[in-house]
């Protein structure tokens, strides 16, 4: 990889973020909204460093800095960068920058910790501290031009990364060897080799690559697939299970480039395939293809999950959809600065897509002897599913 320049968010795209929140903040009645976790300093901000991001309900937002300044003035294009020497400074600037009294200030509830919590609201009072977290996840739903673009080099850095997987499989290696082989391609063109998870206790690196038995072992992980994992400290992915003849080799992997991820898998095989497992992924192929057909501007996330039940069960694969003997009730999920971002096409999720709204779609069948499935990276537009991921879509049979 040679260098290149540094990408930094332009002002356009933080202005355009920042206005889009302030819609939403006024009509839900806050008079503000501050932001302390790294994804969304990163999205509204253009920087991770510790700071107090206050985005006012009306006027320019304020970056406020504990560390590093230099740092965070060099990486965002905010107009009003400022240090933050102690905390029980923040009501006075939170003042100052709000064009009058301070009533409900919005915080992103869903991760920031109690703790936390309890201090702001001491520190605030009287204003009320209300959840402002599902605000920030809707204007982050909907993906600029800026973003797609970022996400379709991420999707190259993954077209690389699969490309590989045929020089370095073979019979008797171990999982984690493979695993080792292909992160290391990653790193060397780019990735950050961080992959952000919003809920609460998810945690991943790089993704899932199993074989055989090994895929259908169920672990914390809220998805179809598990994996042993190297000890019970991280119990899920690459194990030191030895990759066998005639079963499948699942690269399930998520690319991440200048903050931004996509995420893909594919099945490779060392022979050949047991009828039942060639079966269930031609199937899984036909769920992507109805979902592609299917989504659109308006339509319900509930209703395409449950469309793609429908055919699993239509081929009496039911039970073995989306994870077994324990299924997750959803087959996609967004993605962007996080993994676990909106949309989620899954039961009860009974809200419409959107045009430029990013997500992965992964209809995957699990059974005791293995796993098999597809997932890619799409963009919903007018015209339906835009594929940002490219990759082979059959099984890739090895010799």
């Amino acid at each position: 990889m040679t260098s290149r320049p540094t990408r930094y968010t332009p002002l356009t795209e933080l202005a355009d973020r920042t206005a889009r929140l302030q819609r939403l903040s006024r009509q839900n009645d806050l008079d503000g909204v501050v932001i302390v976790q790294n994804a969304d300093l990163f999205y509204f901000a253009g920087t991770i460093q510790r700071s107090h991001l206050f985005i006012p309900a009306e006027g320019k937002p304020v970056l406020m800095v504990r560390k590093s300044f230099e740092r965070a003035r060099q990486e965002s294009a905010l107009e009003n960068v400022i240090p933050l020497a102690n905390l029980k400074e923040l009501p006075g600037q939170l003042a100052s920058f709000s064009s009058g009294k301070l009533k409900r200030i919005g915080f992103e509830l869903d991760v920031l910790p109690a703790n936390l919590f309890f201090y702001y609201q001491k520190l605030l009072e009287p204003a009320a501290i209300v959840d402002a977290s599902r605000l920030i996840r809707q204007v982050r739903a909907v993906k600029t031009p800026y973003e797609i673009k970022i996400l379709k080099d991420a999707a190259r850095l993954n077209q690389s990364m699969f490309s590989h997987v045929e020089k370095f499989l073979r019979e008797g290696m171990t999982e984690v060897e493979l695993a080792g082989q292909l992160e290391a391609v990653y790193r060397r063109e780019g990735h950050q080799g961080y992959i952000r998870m919003r809920g609460f206790n998810l945690e991943l690196v790089y993704g899932h690559l199993m074989s055989g038995w090994n895929l259908a072992v169920t672990s914390f992980f809220d998805g179809p697939t598990g994996g042993t994992g190297l000890s019970p400290s991280f119990p899920q992915g690459a194990g030191y299970k030895r990759i066998g003849r005639d079963e499948p080799v699942m690269v399930d992997y998520v690319g991440v480039y200048d903050g931004y991820m996509v995420d893909q898998a594919r099945i490779f095989c060392i022979g050949r395939l047991p009828e039942q497992l060639v079966r269930a992924y031609h199937v899984s192929l036909e769920i992507q293809e109805l979902i592609k057909e299917r989504a659109r501007p308006g339509v319900s996330c509930a209703e395409l999950y449950a469309r793609a039940v429908q055919v699993a069960d239509k081929h009496g694969l039911k039970h073995h959809f989306m994870g077994y003997p324990e299924p997750v009730t959803f087959v996609g999920h967004g993605v962007g600065i996080e993994l676990d971002e909106l949309p989620v096409l899954a039961r009860g999720f009974d809200e419409p897509l959107e045009e430029n709204m990013v997500f992965a779609l992964e209809p995957k069948f699990v059974f005791p002897e293995g796993a098999v499935g597809i997932e890619n990276t799409f963009v919903v537009t007018e015209k339906g599913l835009d594929t940002v991921t490219v990759f082979e879509e059959g099984i890739i049979y090895l010799p």
